[in-house]
C-alpha cells in the first residue's frame, strides 16, 4: 500500500507536481501516473488537485502520518546498518552561516574526513531560521551558530569561545593616541591578548566615532551595543548591515569602526589598514554551539564528530591555561 510513497511524500513538501517531478528527476506525467496508480491502490484520493497549491485530502493527511512513520523507521534502520559496516558508508549534513562555514568548519571537516573517508559530508549555508527548520526536519543533523536558540526540539554542545574585537581602519588619528592599547594578529591568532597584561581599550574614546554596524537582531549588534553602553555612549552609525564579514571589510576601506569576532580576524586575510583593539572580555565573549535534534537516534557518524568536538573543545581550554 505504501509502494512509491516517496513519489507521494515529494509532492506533499513541495506543494507542487512539476516542483517534485523536478526534484525527482522524472517527467510530470510519470509522477502523475504513479500517483494515481497508488490511489486507485487505496481506494481514495491523496490529493485535491483542485487547488493552487494542490492540497492534501482527509485520507491524504492520514497517509501521509504513516508514511512518515514508516520513513523515520527505514532511516533509523539504514543508520543502524551504517553502523555495522564500521562507518564505511554514511552521511553527515551541517549547516552554518557564511562566517562560521568558512572560519571554523573547514579544520573541523578535514578532520573528520581524514578519520573517516568513506561518510558523505554535507555542508549548507543559510540563515539561522531557515537552518533550524531543515535541523527540525531532520535535513541536517548538526548546525553551528553562535545565537542562542531556545525551545524544547534541540540540545546542543559547546564547542568554543570566541571574543568581540573593535577594529578601526588605521589611517585614523586617534590610533596614535591609543597605541599601547593596539593587539597585533599574531596576539589574536595565539589568544595572547587575552592575558591580563594586555588592556582593555578605553572604548569612550570612540564615542564620536563612525561606526559600521550590524542589525539590531544580530547577538553581535547586542554585544556592541551593550559594551559601549558600558561606556556611556551609543554607537554613531553610518551603515548597518546583514553580514560580519561585510562590516569588516567596510572597516577596511576606511568608512567606519567595526566590531567583528577573533574566528574572522584569525580567518580572513591580513589587512594593513586595520588596527584592532581588546575590549573586556566580560562583555566580548561568545560561546560557538552545535546544535542538533533532541530524541532522535544518534548515529555512528554523529557519535564520533560529537567526540571529536568534545576533545577539540578541551584541547583548546587546555591551551587557554
Amino acid at each position: 500500500m505504501f509502494r512509491g510513497k516517496e513519489y507521494v511524500y515529494e509532492i506533499y513538501k513541495e506543494k507542487s507536481f512539476s516542483a517534485a517531478a523536478q526534484k525527482l528527476y522524472i517527467t510530470q506525467p510519470a509522477l502523475s501516473n504513479t500517483v494515481k496508480r497508488i490511489e486507485d491502490r487505496i481506494g481514495f484520493p491523496i490529493f485535491d488537485r483542485s487547488t493552487s497549491p494542490v492540497q492534501l485530502t482527509e485520507v491524504g493527511k492520514e497517509y501521509i502520518r504513516s508514511a512518515e512513520i514508516i520513513l523515520k523507521a527505514e532511516e533509523d534502520f539504514a543508520h543502524y546498518l551504517a553502523d555495522t559496516q564500521n562507518l564505511k558508508t554514511g552521511k553527515l549534513s551541517i549547516g552554518g552561516g557564511a562566517l562560521l562555514s568558512s572560519y571554523v568548519l573547514p579544520k573541523l571537516i578535514a578532520g573528520f574526513r581524514e578519520k573517516f573517508p568513506y561518510v558523505e559530508l554535507n555542508i549548507m549555508e543559510g540563515s539561522t531560521p531557515t537552518l533550524q527548520r531543515s535541523l527540525a526536519d531532520g535535513v541536517l543533523d548538526f548546525l553551528i551558530d553562535k545565537e542562542v536558540i531556545t525551545g524544547e526540539n534541540f540540545e546542543c554542545r559547546e564547542y568554543q569561545q570566541e571574543y568581540m574585537i573593535l577594529a578601526v581602519p588605521g589611517s585614523w588619528e586617534i590610533n596614535g593616541r591609543l597605541a599601547a592599547y593596539q593587539q597585533s594578529l599574531e596576539n589574536i591568532i595565539t589568544e595572547q591578548f587575552l592575558a591580563p597584561q594586555y588592556p582593555e581599550v578605553p572604548l569612550e574614546q570612540f564615542s564620536d566615532a563612525p561606526f559600521v554596524m550590524l542589525t539590531p537582531e544580530s547577538s553581535m549588534y547586542q554585544r556592541a551595543a551593550g559594551v559601549c553602553a558600558q561606556y556611556g555612549f551609543v554607537p554613531k552609525t553610518v551603515l548597518t548591515l546583514d553580514q560580519e564579514m561585510t562590516a569588516y571589510n567596510m572597516t577596511c576601506a576606511g568608512l567606519g569602526a567595526s566590531f567583528v569576532s577573533d574566528t574572522l580576524v584569525k580567518g580572513a586575510m591580513p589587512h594593513p589598514n586595520v588596527v584592532y583593539y581588546k575590549l573586556a572580555p566580560e562583555f566580548a565573549s561568545q560561546t560557538i554551539y552545535f546544535y542538533y535534534k533532541k530524541n532522535r537516534y544518534i548515529p555512528k557518524c554523529m557519535s564520533e564528530f560529537l567526540e571529536m568536538l568534545d576533545n577539540g573543545s578541551k584541547k583548546a581550554d587546555d591551551l587557554r591555561r
